[in-house]
């Protein structure tokens, strides 16, 4: 029996830890895992999910949050010591054998824009990756052949970084190109 000078100690469940997938923190975004991971740790995660049978890359893109500084993250992502940055790259994978996806998001800041590429993991990421370097100009370390993919090798700029002008885009004819005179048979 307790005495009435002295309080009772109420126990207090411990809250469960964050939600990991191999040590990363991942978050569900209707009823599919999303691991964030650190940039510098992106290629290990990618080689575990690799040999926890995610063997399709089905897209590999990036997004500029130039205009959105103060964007959130969830509390554990955060607590994890991840911190959301300019750029941000998205991988979807697949793991054909169970039927699942899992989308990898690895925040890159705007003055380290280098991350390594996954082409040796999934050969198929080759031409995402240079897109994605292409239009963001974010590089990939380790990649075969990181050229431009969609504009002129001789194009200043990444068109879908969110500081790029506006309507200001050139036309650039070739040397070798003529009108075409189309004549009517009337």
């Amino acid at each position: 029996m307790a005495d009435a000078s002295t309080p009772e100690v109420q126990e207090v469940e411990a809250a469960p830890p964050p939600p990991e997938l191999f040590g990363f923190p991942f978050d569900d975004s209707t009823g599919q895992a999303v691991v964030f991971v650190p940039a510098d740790q992106y290629l290990a995660l990618a080689k575990r999910l690799v040999d926890d049978t995610f063997t399709m890359c089905s897209d590999l893109t990036a997004v500029d949050y130039l205009n959105i500084p103060n964007r959130r993250l969830p509390a554990h992502v955060l607590a994890a010591g991840i911190t959301p940055e300019r750029f941000e790259l998205v991988v979807n994978l697949l793991s054909m054998q169970r039927r699942e996806r899992v989308r990898v998001r690895v925040q890159i800041p705007a003055d380290a824009t280098t991350v390594a590429s996954v082409f040796d993991l999934w050969p198929g990421s080759e031409a995402m990756e240079r897109e994605v370097f292409d239009m963001f100009g974010i590089t990939f370390d380790g990649h075969p052949d990181l050229s431009r993919i969609l504009m002129p090798e001789d194009w200043d700029g990444y068109p879908l970084r969110k500081d790029y002008e506006v309507g200001r885009i050139p036309v650039q004819f070739s040397p070798d190109v003529r009108p075409v005179s189309i004549r009517s048979n009337r």
